[in-house]
């Protein structure tokens, strides 16, 4: 058993970030409850969505790291919803600025920039795209498409590994890993880009309403996510993380990329509720449509 490999400072350590999910799992439940009742029901799925993002990573990363096994599993697992949540934010930056109507109508003749991160942050002379109902399909399509597909790619990545053929660490252009995880990593880059251009465009008028700092709690768990535990998978496959008997380097690094995760997500999730936790009005008062980024005085 895995207590049994474990000396008295592991069995802290595995105690004390099983204690942080376990705190980060009541303060989205509490959260989740204010939600429930101080915010609109046209809002308050994608919210509790949103919100539900850094708990249930720690709660996965937490499974993993006692049953090491269960590994493949859990990462899948935070995957899967990881992209839901992309999708819905992407949607919940729309329903903040009142729905689909009435973002073409106070954009009217506006155009969107797509010479944003993370896919064209360099290239300048792309053309602006007119704000238009069919730029909004297109923008939720790019986050869709990857609700769709990595559920489907990582279906048969488990499908490949109960077969043997598919090894998360290999690497080698003859495996099926590299290409899988280069499919899938096109298909974060074309998401994040969907939702990084929708908001440079409604940040100034959702500043208002915490966009901001919702924006880079976002950005935060992408990074943690899905760079860093990239990063340290790498440094494991190439035997940067040295072993330690009985766990290889490859189980090391997973321990470590784990158990950061944990550590991180807790502090997502008690920053995210100071950060949501605001009463939401419908409508929405005109001082807050109508700020802009000059303005330093608002209506009382």
């Amino acid at each position: 058993p895995l207590s049994a490999g474990l000396d008295l400072p592991g069995r802290f350590l595995f105690a004390t970030l099983t204690l942080m999910t376990l705190i980060a799992i009541l303060v989205f439940i509490e959260e989740a409850v204010y939600i429930y009742r101080k915010i609109p029901s046209s809002k308050r799925s994608i919210i509790i969505w949103i919100n539900a993002a850094a708990p249930v990573i720690s709660t996965t990363s937490c499974i993993g790291m006692w049953v090491p096994r269960s590994t493949m599993f859990t990462d899948f697992t935070a995957g899967i919803f990881f992209a839901i949540v992309i999708h819905k934010f992407l949607i919940m930056m729309i329903k903040e600025c009142g729905g689909q109507k009435v973002l073409l109508r106070q954009f009217e003749n506006g155009h969107f920039t797509i010479s944003t991160g993370p896919c064209c942050c360099c290239c300048l002379c792309l053309p602006r795209v007119p704000i238009t109902r069919q730029t909004l399909f297109w923008l939720k399509l790019g986050t869709f498409q990857f609700v769709v597909f990595r559920p489907v790619l990582i279906f048969l990545s488990i499908v490949l590994w109960t077969n043997g053929n598919y090894v998360l660490y290999n690497l080698s252009p003859k495996g099926p890993a590299l290409w899988i995880s280069c499919f899938i990593g096109a298909l974060t880059l074309f998401a994040l880009w969907a939702v990084g251009i929708m908001f440079r465009k409604v940040r100034i008028l959702l500043k208002c309403k915490n966009i901001i700092p919702k924006f880079a709690l976002y950005q935060f768990i992408v990074i943690l996510n899905q760079l860093q535990t990239t990063i340290i998978n790498i440094f494991a496959t190439q035997k940067i993380i040295p072993c330690a008997p009985p766990l290889s380097s490859t189980a090391r690094g997973s321990y470590i990329a784990q158990q950061l995760l944990i550590m991180e997500m807790f502090l997502v999730t008690v920053i995210s509720r100071v950060v949501y936790r605001r009463k939401y009005h419908d409508p929405e008062p005109p001082e807050c449509a109508a700020e802009e980024p000059g303005d330093k005085k608002q209506t009382p």
